[in-house]
């Protein structure tokens, strides 16, 4: 049976849609943030508001973001959020397809801005934040079974952390970024 919170991507327009840098970073904002107006997004990004808007129906078209009428005040304000399910696609399901390709280096390309970001911001961050922060790298001799139980025991910790109610607790929580790649390879 199917798995109902996983999406696999399997339509080229769909990964195009999701791997524009901009439209990437509006999904991100919309998972951590929660449901938005474009006029919101255009603040938090910088963009303007038609330019938000043009993306949120490009994501709309490919079922990654829908909108929450409930939220809106009257008929023309508009909210977002992201579609639940968490996207998994593989190059080997794109071929040849310079779109696949190129959405792959997309998406290193944001982890590694991300990264770099932190880089950059870190200082402004009281110590015990900067001490938390940590990178880690391994090497595992992997059969390929293996290497896909390691992925399905990572994402449903991740998705376990992701997905939780936030306890109300009184502890300072930040948006953290998680990234993890395991890919075969020669020291």
């Amino acid at each position: 049976m199917p798995d109902p919170s996983k999406r696999e991507v399997r339509d080229s327009k769909v990964l195009a849609a999701m791997s524009h840098p901009l439209r990437r970073r509006l999904l991100d904002i919309l998972r951590v943030d929660g449901p938005a107006t474009a006029s919101m997004l255009a603040g938090t990004t910088g963009q303007a508001v038609g330019n938000i808007s043009h993306h949120l129906k490009v994501l709309a078209t490919s079922d990654l973001v829908e909108e929450v009428p409930e939220l809106a005040r009257d008929r023309r304000e508009r909210w977002w959020r992201r579609s639940p399910a968490v996207l998994a696609w593989s190059p080997s399901d794109f071929p040849d397809d310079p779109v696949a390709m190129a959405a792959e280096s997309l998406v290193l390309d944001r982890q590694t801005a991300l990264a770099r970001q932190w880089f950059a911001e870190r200082d402004g961050y009281p110590e015990p934040w900067r001490r938390a922060a940590f990178t880690t790298d391994h090497w595992a001799r992997l059969s390929v079974a293996e290497l896909a139980d390691l992925e399905e025991r990572i994402l449903a910790l991740l998705t376990s952390l992701s997905d939780r109610e936030v306890p109300d607790d009184g502890q300072e929580r930040e948006p953290v970024f998680l990234t993890v790649r395991a890919v075969p390879g020669r020291p």
